[in-house]
């Protein structure tokens, strides 16, 4: 597909595999092929489309969700997955905007859902993009092996290399793909290592465990260093078990649908055996995945109630704070922040508010909106990598958008868009402080200088 040459990677199919075989006058196999249905629930209104980041970009029917729905249709009525379909369907970041917008109430989270795993079984890619696809794979849902990057990475920011690399070029002209990958690493501090359990302060109000994440422990452990210390001062005994791994919401977004199982049946798992109340995330795709347990393990018979328990007992970290009410005295901190929806943690959780509410209620804060809300900054995940080119242009709109609103400090809820709003806004050579809204709550409890978050 011509139009799709931005994305910065050839737009071709992906690993073959032993799924399901082909079902006859479809182009997908029996094992959860895109639901009819759902399909049929899409009248086609366009609502969507001001929504979509990748219609905004291209203004490609093709490329917006009832364009995508189109297409599944055709496949389950026997046309093939050809490289210009794929394209189409990877050219989707799963933000999610257009559940919010239709009016129709069209699933179209469950449709694309379904179709990604099809196209990794059915469907062969690249041998570059394969390759780039592995390396991720092997790499970023393991935290052990990403903190392993961190000494060098630390290393290698401190030295004048990262400087002039950047400011030369080069890595873009070698690869964008590599340019991204270094431009989106975050400044490295001090690891924080979380102990096991933490005691609540005060009265016990409830027990909670804590996801800690694999980018997020990684490359930003300050932030889960501080939602702990929010956590406990807010009378929750915090439980961190050390065996913990990923999540899935990785692996799950890009179609490897049994990697993404396993992910999620091993932190049940882990999780069952701690004994807590709710278990708390701090990272929107995080949440967004792990509220959907239920529904990706409805085949698995020893796991199918079990992650229908596990599923209702998770909680993005801001709406436990807000379900439980503060008691921890809140100082002022006399800032104008800019609050960005994270797309899972608005779109896909509908959790808009809560975070709104507890920054609110900040003596001296002021919240400013960013125009153009519903629009992804572009991160996705990996999708950043995969496809940089689009998602330059899609940071470039929201780092414009929020360098607008005249805040000095952005504040969101997820780590991939941490990295892409300020990379951004570093390119348009003006930077805003960025932090997670646990780090806000937690500067104010603390009764620490506006400093600490600038």
């Amino acid at each position: 597909m011509a139009e799709n040459t931005a994305l910065g990677i050839p737009v071709v199919g992906s690993r073959p595999s032993e799924g399901p075989d082909i079902t006859a006058g479809s182009a997908f196999d029996a094992h959860h092929p895109p639901s009819e249905e759902l399909i049929d629930d899409c009248v086609h209104c366009g609502f969507c489309l001001p929504t979509c980041p990748t219609y905004a970009l291209w203004g490609e029917e093709m490329d917006s969700p009832r364009g995508r729905i189109h297409l599944m249709k055709t496949g389950l009525e026997g046309a093939p997955l050809t490289d210009s379909m794929v394209g189409h369907f990877d050219a989707c970041l799963g933000c999610m905007a257009c559940v919010s917008s239709c009016p129709s109430g069209v699933q179209y989270d469950k449709l694309i859902g379904a179709v990604r795993p099809q196209v990794e079984r059915n469907h062969q890619r690249g041998r570059g993009e394969r390759l780039l696809r592995e390396a991720i794979f092997r790499t970023f849902p393991y935290p052990r092996r990403l903190r392993l990057l961190r000494g060098p990475l630390r290393l290698y920011q401190l030295t004048p290399l990262s400087g002039l690399l950047r400011r030369s070029g080069l890595l873009d002209r070698i690869s964008p793909t590599l340019r991204v990958m270094e431009s989106l690493a975050p400044p490295l501090g001090k690891a924080q290592p979380i102990p096991v359990r933490t005691a609540a302060q005060g009265q016990r109000r409830a027990v909670v465990g804590m996801l800690t994440g694999c980018v997020q422990s990684a490359f930003f452990p300050g932030v889960n260093a501080a939602t702990v210390r929010v956590l406990a001062a807010e009378g929750c005994e915090v439980i961190t078990p050390k065996s913990q791994g990923c999540c899935g919401a990785l692996s799950e977004h890009m179609g490897r649908e049994d990697e993404g199982l396993s992910f999620a049946r091993a932190l049940i798992d882990t999780f069952d055996d701690s004994g807590v109340e709710y278990v708390v995330v701090n990272a929107a795709g995080c949440g967004s995945q792990m509220k959907d347990y239920a529904h990706l393990l409805r085949d698995d018979p020893a796991y199918s109630v079990r992650a229908q328990s596990f599923t209702d007992k998770v909680r993005d970290v801001s709406e436990l704070l807000v379900e439980l009410g503060p008691v921890a005295l809140r100082h002022p901190l006399p800032l104008t922040v800019a609050y960005h929806d994270a797309c899972h943690l608005g779109h896909a959780q509908g959790i808009r508010t809560q975070p709104r509410e507890l920054l609110g209620a900040i003596p001296g804060m002021e919240v400013r909106e960013i125009a153009d809300a519903a629009l992804c900054c572009g991160s996705a995940g990996v999708y950043n990598i995969l496809n940089p080119v689009a998602a330059d242009e899609l940071g470039d709109r929201k780092a414009a958008n929020v360098l607008a609103t005249g805040a000095e400090l952005l504040v969101t809820a997820n780590p991939g868009c941490l990295m892409q709003i300020g990379t951004a806004t570093e390119r348009a050579g003006r930077q805003i402080s960025v932090a997670h809204t646990v780090q806000v709550l937690d500067a104010s409890i603390q009764g620490l200088p506006t400093s600490s978050l600038l």
